[in-house]
């Protein structure tokens, strides 16, 4: 038979830990997002699905249509297309289309990009009931992005800054 005192010792040190844990974690600084109203501002590396580049001179794609970025993705899930218009040096893309259900997000069509024209965006919460959700026409999207940039430039949610290495992160 055990000794009721001692046991009885050993269940108040554990309540006193459990509660010394429990107000440790009440006065931490919270770290929960209120998700539609705010959302995490994305590190410099992240690699959302790949962008259109806004030219500022022209106010449309920086995109010259020279495909490079076509032969260079293994997962061959680029399409692009262009037209060169009379009295003009260059191509004007027309058509630039991404199959993201089979982009490996690898970079190797950034890299192949001589004019700089395409980039990895931050969106990170993409979601779709259906698999043609995930066929971009980023021309398309990039037109409706400026668009909307300049009828409500405040729409934004407030990005979070990503904790830095100074404050202690939750266990």
């Amino acid at each position: 038979m055990k000794n009721p005192l001692k046991e009885v010792a050993t269940g108040l040190g554990s309540l006193f830990i459990g509660m010394r844990l429990t107000l440790d974690q009440f006065f931490r600084k919270d770290v929960t997002v209120q998700y539609p109203h705010q959302s995490l501002e994305m590190p410099p590396r992240f690699r959302g699905h790949i962008e259109l580049v806004l030219d500022e001179e022209t106010g449309k794609a920086a995109c010259i249509a020279c495909k490079l970025c076509e032969k260079a993705c293994p997962s061959d899930c680029i399409a692009v297309e262009g037209v060169k218009p009379e009295g003009r040096g260059k191509k004007v893309v027309t058509e630039y289309k991404l199959d993201f259900t089979r982009c490996s997000l690898c970079a190797a069509c950034v890299e192949a990009c001589k004019s700089e024209a395409i980039r990895f965006s931050k969106e990170y919460n993409l979601a779709g009931r259906n698999k043609e959700e995930f066929f971009m026409d980023l021309l398309k999207r990039l037109e409706d992005k400026s668009k909307k940039e300049a009828s409500q430039p405040d729409a934004a949610p407030t990005p979070i800054p990503p904790a830095t290495a100074t404050e202690e992160a939750p266990p």
